[in-house]
Parts: C-alpha cells; structure tokens; sequence
C-alpha cells in the first residue's frame, strides 16, 4: 500500500516544472517590456518632437503602473483566485502591447505604457503565489529564486529584438513596441490550460475541487495537506495585523535597499566605467557586458545555497559583501587602478547582489498566509518599483554632483543596511511547510508571551 504524502512532499517532477514556466513568464515579460522601450525612445524622438520632460514620462509610466497593479492585482488574486488573475492580466497586456504599434501621439503610449504597468505589477503577485502553492518544500526555495533570472533574459531578449528591428526604418519603434505582444501571446495562450492553486480554493471552502486537481496531478495517495487550510476572509489590512506587519516592514525595506543602488548602478555602469578612467569606446561597453552576464550567473550558485544552507544566510552574507566591495571601489575610484581590478571587484559585487536577488521571490510568498499572500507580494512589489524608480532618478544627479566615490559610499551604505537588516530580522524558512513559513510570526509572539510569563513567575 502506497504511503500517503502531502503536495509539498512530492518529489520535483514535470509538473513543477510547467508551472514554472507559467510563473517565470511574468519575470521574461516584465525585463522585455521594461528594456524594450529604452530601444524604441532612441528611434521615437526623431519621430516626434518629444520634450525631455514627455521622455521621461514614457519611460517612468510603466513604473508608476506597476506601483497601481501590484496593490489593487495582488488584493484581486486572493479575491477571484491564481488562474482568473493569470488570464485576465495576460489579455490586458496583449491588447495594450498591440495598441502601442497605432498610436500618433506620445501621451497615448503613456497611457498605454501605464496600463501594461499596471498588469505587470499585477503578474508579480499571481507568479509568486502560484509557485509556492504548488512548489514541494525541499525546492520551494529555488523554484520562486529562480523567476529571478528570467528579468534578466527577458531584459536583453529585449535589446536583441530592438538591434534586429532597426533596420525596418522610421517605423521600427513601433514594431518594437509591439513586440512585446509576441511573449504574452505564447503565455497567456500556455496558461489557458493551468490548473487553480489548490490551497487558494481550500481557503474559500471548494475542498471537493482542491483535493480533486490535487489527486488528478499528483496521484490518488497524495493529499494537499496534513494542517487543514483556514477559511480566512481576504481583507487587505491583515498584512499589517497579527504580527504580518513586520515582514511587510522587513520584505519592503530589504528589496529596496538592494533595488535601489542596483538599479543605478546597472542603468549608469558604462559612465561609472568611464569615470574610472576607461572611456576608450570599448572598455566600459565590455565591462557593462560582463556586469549583466554576472548579474545572472550569480543567481545559480544561490539557488542551490539557498536550500543547502538556508535562507538567512544567502540574504546576510550577499549584503554584506557587495556592499564591501562598493566601499572599496569608492575609496580606489581616481587612484588610475588597472582595469582587471575594477573589473574583479564588480563582479564581486554582481555576484553577491543577484544572490539575494533570490529572496524578494522567496520570503514575501512564505511568510504571509494563502488568504493574503497575494496581497502582500502585490503591495510590497509596489512600494519596492517606486524605490527604484527614485533611486534610478538620483543616480545620475548625485553622480553629476559629489562625485563618482561619494555615489558609490552611499551605495555601499545601503547594502551595509540591507545587511544590519536582515542580520536582526531576516527568519529561517528552508524546509519548512508553507502552514509553518506563514506562522513563523505567532510562534515569535506565543514565545514572548511565554517569556513575559516565566519573568514574572521567577
């Protein structure tokens, strides 16, 4: 007779896969539609007499979406469920990646640009639910760190698009712009056939149907669960009630320390290389090139850490170190160090920085609960884009201002919080069931009370 086992028991097998593959098309889509219209705004100013201040509407609108989408599309993926969520957000990108190829006006692109924004920010929290929910727990860890990468393929899929593009002529930007129409497509197409998060329809009382895609998965001896799942009402506020308040502190305030000086420096790294003094036309493209392959060849070690060693350290550590080599490449920065050496220490820096890149996937969908795991995921990616946003506009102005060595000090300085952070708040989740990950804050508050008790009775 067969043993009985729970989903997150499950061996990692083909279907894991699959709905990886769903989920990580949020991330591919996201980085080529954020990367594509940086080809396309070169091409479209010569096409329309655009102010600088309507180019940097159109390339913040996306931005600002996502900021929308995340909060209200996270909230609606715990109301209507994974699958709905996935579907609709799919269409509304589909139709607004098409429109982008008929507009005459730059304020209709950033419309346009704005509501693929909001459907972007929308995905985020969809992914990232779906793929703990069904993940088994010794891999849950690298399956949502991995959606990572998948940014990053999506970003200079983008940029190889854009260059092949460019001989269409004085049309090409509008070709690039509909481009993005080519990945949703294919995605919202593969995911007609997924099956609902089988935790999400337990929460609202559908066991029948939970147990049902359960067993039609994985098999008649698995069930979904040995702890029943809570029928808890969605209510956005209980992110920050009953403890949940401080991982949206902790998750929020770690994923913009690290996006911050990321998104700076990755947007500006060919005129850092330069103010290092290797502006010879080639160099600083070269270095830029090994930074963002780095950017991710640095994740794959941390997929693996992250399940051997845990989730704390493969946060702490990559803080702590990115930030010392960012220290020392302001101390060195117009000194005339020899290229290889600022070449080493940035791919230190890359290395160690997309290792936690990992954790804004891991810690925000096993910390909170499946009522308002969604939820929670959509508000923080929210709050996390205008961040980076703010950040990606700073860069350039204190660069421009105090210097290249005080703009990476206070990089430096941001990662050396990320890290004091994390030291102090950052839990242990590996290993665990998603009912434990998401109960982590009332066993903290049962051993305070506990605690109190003891002090008071000794």
């Amino acid at each position: 007779m067969n043993k009985v086992r729970t989903m997150e028991e499950v061996p990692l097998g083909r279907f894991h896969y699959k709905i990886f593959t769903y989920a990580s098309g949020s991330t591919f889509i996201d980085g080529y539609i954020i990367g594509i219209i940086s080809v396309a705004l070169a091409v479209m100013q010569s096409y329309f007499d655009m102010s600088l201040t309507m180019v940097g509407l159109v390339g913040m609108a996306t931005l600002a979406g996502m900021f929308v989408g995340g909060i209200i599309g996270g909230y609606l993926t715990d109301i209507v469920g994974r699958k709905s969520m996935f579907i609709i957000d799919m269409l509304i990108m589909a139709i607004a990646s098409i429109l982008q190829f008929f507009i005459n006006d730059p304020m209709q692109l950033v419309i346009l640009r704005f509501i693929l924004g909001v459907a972007l920010g929308a995905d985020y929290p969809i992914a990232g639910a779906l793929m703990a929910e069904f993940s088994p727990r010794k891999n849950r860890g690298a399956l949502l760190g991995g959606l990572n990468a998948f940014w990053y393929i999506g970003y200079a899929s983008s940029y190889l698009v854009g260059y092949f593009l460019l001989p269409t002529g004085d049309a090409s930007w509008r070709w690039m712009l509909a481009s993005s129409a080519v990945p949703v497509l294919i995605m919202l197409i593969a995911r007609l056939n997924m099956p609902e998060s089988p935790r999400w329809l337990a929460n609202n009382g559908r066991e029948k149907e939970a147990n049902a895609i359960v067993q039609k998965i994985f098999g008649k001896n698995v069930v979904m669960s040995n702890e029943p799942e809570a029928k808890v009402k969605t209510s956005f506020l209980d992110i920050f009630r009953n403890g949940y308040g401080k991982w949206v502190f902790f998750v929020g305030v770690f994923w913009s320390l690290e996006l911050i000086p990321t998104f700076g420096i990755g947007t500006y790294i060919p005129e850092i290389f330069a103010q290092f003094g290797f502006a010879d036309g080639r160099k600083e493209y070269l270095g830029s090139a090994i930074i963002n392959v780095v950017y991710l060849a640095g994740l794959l070690p941390a997929l693996y850490l992250v399940e051997k060693v845990g989730r704390r350290p493969t946060l702490i550590w990559p803080f702590f170190v990115s930030s010392i080599a960012l220290f020392v490449l302001g101390a060195t920065s117009g000194l005339n160090m020899p290229f290889a050496f600022i070449l080493v220490l940035f791919i230190i820096y890359g290395t160690f920085n997309n290792a936690m890149g990992a954790h804004p996937w891991i810690y925000p969908n096993e910390l909170f609960p499946t009522h308002v795991r969604g939820t929670a995921m959509g508000f923080i990616t929210g709050v996390t884009r205008i961040a980076s946003s703010v950040g990606t506009f700073l860069f350039p102005i204190i660069l421009a201002n105090y210097g290249l060595s005080i703009t990476l000090y206070i990089c430096g300085a941001l990662f050396f919080l990320g890290f004091l952070i994390s030291l102090f708040m950052a839990p242990e989740t590996k290993n665990m069931s998603l009912t434990e990950t998401s109960s982590l804050n009332k066993r903290t508050t049962t051993q305070q009370k506990e605690s109190s008790v003891i002090r008071k009775n000794g």
